[in-house]
């Protein structure tokens, strides 16, 4: 194994705590449609879905280039930068998880990375060509294209289970949900537990223990997929309850084709290198699922609370990145505050957490009086109700009216 300095070590132990919180902050991506319909039993499916994030992390090495080799010059990295940025994603992870939102880490490491290497290294050492087109254009893309690759889908299975038999139908969309909620699990262990691979594998040829374009080695792969197992294993039961209840209300079918949608789009972006946000994919399918069901709502309050949230994500990253790297710059006191800072306010936004709990005991319980919100509103409006419904009777538009004329009827017939 290489040789590891002091600040290559802490830098190492700070990834993958990094790599934990991911780890619980996207579970709600690979299990929350599945807990949400009742499919699986909410601590059986965050257990599969450990294991399969294990297991895909070794499938593939591209995205864990992409960060190591791609977004910045690895000439003018130090491990003191890579730490910076490292802080930066995670306090960004833990608030999110504190309020429920489900934001993208990986924007939340690449974001800290740009802000502390600029802080370091100037502009010029983020390459702006892999950022626009392996992260910036992703980041718009591919909810867009899950989103409506859910709604065409969920149309679809809604068409040809038409004649079905209801209850044999819903208990085939769950044994889907299953196979394709490990899907999405196995695509995030190869495209999240990379990001960690790579943040490592900087940090090591920064450090001088690796030569530079080197691809991962094998003990950095197994214990970054080890640590976002076990943060896939805690749950991240908040956010759980955001994806699974806040944004719309899922039927099994839609379940199927949200996480279906999904995991095509995730697997696809690994194959090709693109750090992809399974959360960003996750969730435009769920909104895709919720408007191609007739009447389905999609919460546009909550899903307007979450889009901000992926607005900020990497400014807001990269600028606690750039000023825990200024601080780390003045020297090995200034690294020690950093690490003093990160701690106690991880265990303060743990505490604040603890004010309100939310665990798998009560992750499917929510409060529906939120409107629906004008646009699904319209939809709603101009969309046929399903065959076979019967029409409603005509209500008086002047009920003091109407009970005046029965009682003059009554009075009269007496």
């Amino acid at each position: 194994m290489e040789s590891f300095s002091l600040i290559l070590a802490i830098v190492v132990v700070t990834a993958l705590a990094f790599d934990f919180t991911n780890g619980f902050h996207d579970t709600a991506n690979a299990m929350a449609t599945t807990i949400s319909t009742g499919a699986m039993k909410p601590k059986v499916a965050v257990a599969m879905s450990a294991v399969l994030n294990l297991v895909g992390a070794f499938l593939s090495v591209e995205v864990a280039n992409t960060i190591s080799k791609g977004l910045v010059d690895e000439a003018g990295i130090r491990p003191e930068v890579i730490f910076a940025a490292l802080v930066g994603a995670i306090l960004w992870n833990l608030l999110t998880w504190l309020v429920g939102l489900p934001s993208s880490s990986s924007h939340a490491l690449m974001g800290g990375l740009i802000g502390a290497t600029i802080a370091s290294a100037g502009v010029g050492a983020v390459h702006g060509d892999v950022l626009v087109t392996k992260v910036l254009i992703p980041a718009i893309a591919a909810p867009l294209v899950a989103g409506i690759a859910a709604m065409l889908a969920t149309r679809l299975t809604y068409s040809l289970g038409k004649k079905a038999d209801g209850e044999a139908s819903r208990k085939g969309y769950r044994a889907g949900q299953i196979a394709s909620a490990g899907l999405v699990s196995l695509a995030h262990g190869t495209n999240d537990a990379q990001k960690t691979m790579g943040i490592i594998t900087l940090a090591l040829v920064a450090g001088g223990t690796l030569a530079p374009d080197s691809d991962p080695p094998m003990w950095v792969i197994l214990s970054a997929g080890i640590a976002i197992a076990l943060g896939t294993y805690l749950g991240g039961w908040r956010i759980i309850r955001t994806m699974g209840k806040g944004l719309t209300d899922l039927q099994p079918q839609q379940g199927f084709a949200a996480q279906t949608s999904a995991a095509t789009v995730i697997l696809a972006s690994s194959h090709l290198g693109f750090s992809l946000s399974t959360t960003h994919s996750v969730s435009g399918a769920v909104m895709g699922a919720g408007l191609g069901r007739k009447g389905g709502v999609v919460r546009w309050s909550t899903a307007t609370r979450m889009f901000v949230a992926w607005g900020l994500t990497l400014p807001a990253a990269a600028l606690v990145g750039a000023l825990a790297e200024y601080v780390t710059g003045f020297g090995a006191w200034g690294t020690a505050v950093v690490a003093v800072f990160l701690v106690a306010s991880s265990a303060a936004i743990w505490k604040l957490s603890r004010r309100e709990i939310v665990d798998h005991t009560n992750v499917n319980d929510t409060d529906d009086t939120e409107p629906a919100g004008v646009v699904t509103t319209a939809m709603a409006a101009v969309t046929p109700p399903p065959a076979g419904t019967p029409a409603e009777e005509p209500v008086p538009s002047f009920p003091a009216q109407a009970t005046a004329e029965r009682t003059a009827s009554t009075t009269t017939t007496v």
